[in-house]
């Protein structure tokens, strides 16, 4: 009977192809050229062809350094746990078809079973790095979380650099945290519907305040905007949705954008680009939104923060303002007050002499009048303040008799 590694070498270009055709219907293996969905598969095939049939199963050596390696690869390009461990169990049903084919090459059962022993094997290695790297990956964006808050608490520092540039920061960190090498910014004020400002990092020199008149569903910041869940672009070369022109030169080709959380006290767009053309991993996409989110949190914080100032210097203002009137009526208080006061005593002195000093009394009056004209003024002009209407009696007038006077 034949091993099964002389079935594997006498079939591994019809085994090969057909795992390709296979492995190609994988929603991550999607736009892959075919070195990259080979990877190292046909290695690791030469490598089953080369072991003998004792060797099987104990997945040592050059056949799991491959494994490891290949699983690596495929983290890169978005795989998910359950494609990896699929194109092992792929491998292992595109080897049987060959002997099955024809029933007088099948290898001995001890052999096809240390075979599926080494694929299984294979598999178990797989989950157990996969789980490994969703630990590491739990780190590192705990990681990035951090670094986000730093430069939130930086940017809200006196002194601190302008806002632009530690949102810059921000995107840095978010392109380092999926992979990508572009990313970009467009906030909004939701009450305004106007542009904050704009921030981008990366090879494509983005003119993104372009954006703020075009923001439709034709270009691709408008189709993130009006959309809740996130947009992909495959390839932004061919894609028919509007975007820059130095994007489209800039090498970048596949796009990932998230709508920051509407509701806020900013809302916006925040995208990544990857040089390389394929689908977004769901790591990717999911560690976008998260950091998206967070990152929302932080310019609601900001944003709130510079209200607040505002707040502060406007009332300073208006302490200011309420001082110095406050200073200007006292002094004009004291004059009318003062004369009625030593008029009054003048009064008071002489009882006796009231009807010959009837013009003192007319002029205390006149004062009082003055004084209480003034603390009207100043009961109407705190009632403008708090946004309540003054009492106005409307009657006839004679404007030509007021001109003739």
């Amino acid at each position: 009977m034949p091993t099964v590694a002389a079935i594997v070498d006498q079939h591994r270009e019809e085994i090969l192809e057909i795992w390709e055709e296979e492995a190609g219907k994988a929603a991550s293996a999607r736009g892959l050229t075919r070195p990259a969905l080979m990877n190292l598969m046909p290695e690791y095939l030469s490598s089953l062809a080369q072991a003998s049939d004792q060797e099987l199963g104990r997945y040592t050596g050059r056949r799991r350094a491959l494994v490891e390696h290949h699983f690596s690869s495929r983290l890169r390009q978005g795989f998910d746990l359950a494609e990896i461990i699929e194109e092992f169990a792929l491998l292992g049903r595109c080897i049987a078809r060959m002997w099955l084919a024809a029933p007088s090459t099948r290898p001995t059962s001890d052999a096809v079973e240390r075979l599926f022993s080494e694929l299984q094997k294979a598999s178990v290695a797989v989950a157990d790095m996969f789980r490994e790297h969703l630990l590491n990956d739990e780190q590192s964006e705990k990681h990035y979380v951090r670094l986000l808050e730093t430069i939130a608490k930086e940017a809200l520092e006196p002194g601190a650099s302008r806002f632009r540039e530690r949102l810059a920061d921000a995107l840095t960190v978010i392109m380092e945290s999926t992979g990508a090498q572009s990313a970009a910014i467009l906030l909004f004020d939701p009450k305004t519907q106007t542009l904050i400002t704009t921030a981008s990092r990366g090879p494509a020199d983005e003119l993104l305040e372009k954006y703020v008149t075009s923001l439709g569903p034709s270009s691709f910041p408008g189709r993130i905007a009006s959309h809740q869940e996130p947009i992909s672009v495959v390839d932004a070369a061919t894609t028919e949705l509007e975007v820059s022109d130095s994007l489209r030169r800039s090498g970048i080709h596949s796009l990932l954008g998230v709508r920051l959380a509407p509701g806020h006290r900013l809302v916006g767009v925040l995208y990544i680009g990857l040089s390389e053309t394929r689908a977004f991993s769901p790591r990717q996409i999911r560690r976008l939104e998260a950091l998206g989110e967070r990152l929302t949190l932080h310019l609601d914080n900001a944003k709130l923060h510079a209200e607040l100032l505002e707040k502060i210097e406007a009332l300073g203002a208006e302490r200011d303002l309420r001082e110095q009137f406050v200073s200007v009526l006292a002094h004009d208080l004291r004059g009318p007050l003062s004369t009625a006061k030593m008029n009054a005593h003048l009064l008071i002195r002489h009882p006796e002499a009231l009807d010959e000093r009837r013009a003192i009394a007319i002029k205390i009056e006149r004062n009082i009048n003055r004084t209480d004209r003034m603390i009207h003024d100043l009961l109407d002009a705190n009632q403008i303040r708090a946004g309540e209407r003054l009492p106005l009696r409307l009657d006839q007038c004679d404007l030509e008799a007021w001109r003739v006077k």
